[in-house]
């Protein structure tokens, strides 16, 4: 007997449920700080505990950054993972630094573009993939003030264009 196309066993739902990337937490206000110029995904070498209080959806970005030191080593700082509330005495520190897992050339190249005069890299996105901690980083130039604003008026006018045809569909609809 043929399976149908599009047609998915539980065994499979699963597996693609599994593989799904499960996003924990965001840096919406990177986005609104900085231009955001490229972005890296990079692993994250966690303790377990870390890795439970994440599966838990706890964590926050809003004061992270990342820094590449001598050895060509990078190290995200500030990100909050707060301690695992069924650890024992070997819960692990929820702000210290960590050590992100990127290919040389990749650590390279961003820290020759970090030494350019405001630039810097910030996480965006913190998720699992396959099962494994993720951390989305952005190569970003910081905003202007006068930029802020007019991101949020071009924003705004996006949307009031979006509201103004939506609404010249429906009455051509109706």
């Amino acid at each position: 007997m043929a399976k149908k196309p599009g047609k998915l066993s539980a065994a499979e739902k699963a597996k693609a449920e599994a593989d799904a990337k499960q996003v924990i937490a965001r840096n919406k206000k990177a986005r609104h700080d900085y231009n955001i110029l490229d972005t890296y995904e990079a692993g994250l070498a966690l303790t377990g505990t870390e890795v439970k209080a994440l599966r838990m959806g706890r964590a926050s970005l809003i004061d992270g950054w990342v820094e590449i030191d001598r050895d060509d080593e990078a190290w995200i700082h500030g990100i909050n993972i707060p301690v695992y509330a069924m650890g024992t005495w070997t819960n692990h520190a929820p702000t210290r630094k960590r050590k992100l897992l990127l290919h040389r050339d990749e650590i390279r190249r961003l820290g020759d573009k970090v030494q350019a005069k405001g630039h810097t890299i910030v996480p965006l996105e913190l998720y699992f993939l396959r099962g494994r901690a993720k951390v989305l980083i952005g190569l970003a130039q910081g905003k202007q003030e006068w930029d802020k604003r007019e991101t949020l008026r071009r924003r705004e006018a996006d949307r009031e264009a979006e509201r103004a045809m939506s609404a010249a569909r429906k009455r051509a609809r109706g």
